[in-house]
Parts: structure tokens; C-alpha cells; sequence
């Protein structure tokens, strides 16, 4: 997964950014996984990206939330 730009997601509706956030998430889980059964992380700049990913994903969700504009 790539760096996600605020300017792509705010054009996605509610259910799209669901998705992607539950993907996000799930890739983060394995990663993680991944990382503590080896105690050290392959790629630990994907889990960082990973996590910057979720954060924008929950605040283009939230304003999108706040505004009502949930399409």
C-alpha cells in the first residue's frame, strides 16, 4: 500500500473509506504479527506509513461525519 493523499480520500464515500480503513488495519495486524514473532520488524517504515494512513483515513471520516456529508 502507497501513501494515501487527504485530497484522494475526501472524494470517496463513507463505505469506500470503511473498506479501505479495514484493510489498512488488517495489513497493520499482520505486520505487527509479523514483527513481534521475529523481534525485529522487516519493514518498519510500512508499519510507520501504515499508521499515518489510518490516522488520515479516521480524519477525513470524522469531518466527513461533522458535516454530514457521509456520500
Amino acid at each position: 500500500m502507497t501513501k494515501l493523499k487527504a485530497s484522494e480520500l475526501i472524494s470517496k464515500t463513507f463505505d469506500e473509506l470503511q473498506a479501505i480503513l479495514d484493510d489498512t488495519r488488517g495489513e497493520l495486524f499482520k505486520l505487527n504479527n509479523a514483527a513481534k514473532l521475529t523481534k525485529k520488524p522487516e519493514q518498519p517504515e510500512k508499519i510507520r506509513m501504515l499508521k499515518k494512513n489510518i490516522a488520515r483515513l479516521l480524519t477525513v471520516i470524522r469531518e466527513k461525519q461533522l458535516t454530514g456529508n457521509l456520500s
